[in-house]
């Protein structure tokens, strides 16, 4: 009985290194790639968050420079953020502060240098759009209509059609074009959710150019006695 366990066991042990033979070394670099790529994983979950913990701290430095005022250092700190943590999420939201900020100081150049890109190179899709319409903003009070609606035919999102609208009304308004405005403040006032604060600031600009979109957008009832005349 003993001597057929042996044989069996021998069998078994026999099958065992034919298999490891046949396959060993396949199993082998599957195991090593496997490892290998759970090993990267962790280590890039590593640098993603030891990459937005750094970004965190150079945006608060830029948020301490903006407030200083200092056109010089709020460049140079902006200029380390975008070399340094270009794919983070605090870039295109350091690029909208550094922008803000430089135009209300006169800083204009500076200002669309900083929009131009968040809107290029934003991985976040509103960030981007945010940045075009910002941009599209101080083009039309440097009177650079035609490049101001061109920013705004592509790059925005869906969820700012209302503020698009709005913003290409404006610009054309500017531009002396009425009617063409009024299509785009109907439009951005029909876009609008009705709870929306800035809808009203629509309304009054649609009042301006003698519109009431209220009125216009109510059916004409025609009495029957009217109709058999």
């Amino acid at each position: 009985m003993a001597n057929h366990l042996d044989l069996e066991e021998q069998e078994q042990l026999d099958e065992i290194k034919h298999f490891w033979k046949q396959y060993g070394n396949a199993i082998t670099w599957v195991l090593i790639v496997v490892l290998g790529a759970f090993a990267a994983w962790n280590g890039y979950q590593y640098w993603q968050r030891n990459q937005a913990a750094q970004a965190a701290a150079m945006f608060d430095e830029i948020e301490k420079v903006t407030r200083e005022g200092d056109a010089d250092k709020i460049n140079r700190a902006f200029k380390e953020m975008q070399e340094r943590f270009a794919s983070t999420a605090y870039a295109p939201q350091a690029g909208l502060l550094v922008a803000k900020t430089l135009y209300e100081s006169g800083k204009v150049d500076p200002a669309k240098a900083a929009l131009t890109w968040v809107a290029e190179k934003s991985s976040d899709a509103g960030y981007a759009s945010v940045a075009r319409l910002r941009l599209a903003g101080v083009l039309m009070d440097g009177k650079a209509y035609d490049e101001a609606l061109k920013v705004l035919d592509s790059g925005i999102t869906e969820e700012f059609a209302a503020l698009q609208a709005d913003r290409r009304g404006d610009i054309l308004l500017a531009q002396g074009k009425k009617p063409e405005a009024k299509e785009q403040y109907l439009k951005a006032f029909k876009l609008f959710d009705e709870s929306t604060d800035y809808r009203r600031l629509v309304l009054v600009k649609l009042n301006t150019l003698g519109v009431d979109p209220m009125v216009a957008d109510k059916p004409v009832v025609v009495q029957a006695a009217v109709v058999a005349k």
